[in-house]
This record gives structure tokens, C-alpha cells and sequence, in this order.
């Protein structure tokens, strides 16, 4: 949990309130965090798709409770894709 809490203010406040991630700063730390992810991705406005499903209260900033939301989604996401490897491999 502390290993989240850091990343979150490793990034935010950088343009302003220190609570809150604006689009530059979510785009930083995706870039800085989740490189692979972003990467991957074909479409182009993937970090504005990401801000808007995150930006629950339409403020255009992502708080932290926003913020473990993404948390929350990227665990369950990956937690699944392990366990379709392990049913393939046979270890399941």
C-alpha cells in the first residue's frame, strides 16, 4: 500500500495541488509507471480515455480515491490474465 501511496505523489502536485493529478501528471505517471501498457496501446488518445473513466466527478483532475480506482482495475485485469495462463498451462 505504500508502494501506491508513493507512486501517487511521486507525481502529483508537480502543476499545482499536491492532492491531485491533473492530465499532464496522469500521463507522466503512466508513462513512468506502466511504460509497457502505454506501449501497447493503438489508440492514440488512450490517456485522455483513461482520465475520463477515471475523473468520476468530472473536475478534469484524478484524486486519489480516483486514482485506486485505476489501481483496483489494472489488479483485477491481471489477476485474470494469470489465471488463464495457469488454466492453460494446466496448473489450474
Amino acid at each position: 500500500m505504500d508502494a501506491i501511496i508513493q507512486v501517487f505523489y511521486k507525481y502529483s502536485g508537480k502543476e499545482g495541488n499536491k492532492y491531485i493529478l491533473t492530465k499532464g501528471e496522469l500521463k507522466d505517471l503512466l508513462s513512468g509507471e506502466l511504460i509497457s501498457f502505454l506501449k501497447s496501446q493503438k489508440d492514440p488518445n488512450c490517456v485522455d480515455d483513461i482520465m475520463r473513466d477515471l475523473d468520476v466527478n468530472s473536475d478534469g483532475k484524478v484524486d486519489f480515491q480516483e486514482f485506486i480506482h485505476l489501481v483496483t482495475v489494472l489488479t483485477i485485469a491481471c489477476n485474470d490474465f494469470f489465471i488463464d495462463l495457469l488454466k492453460k498451462q494446466g496448473k489450474m
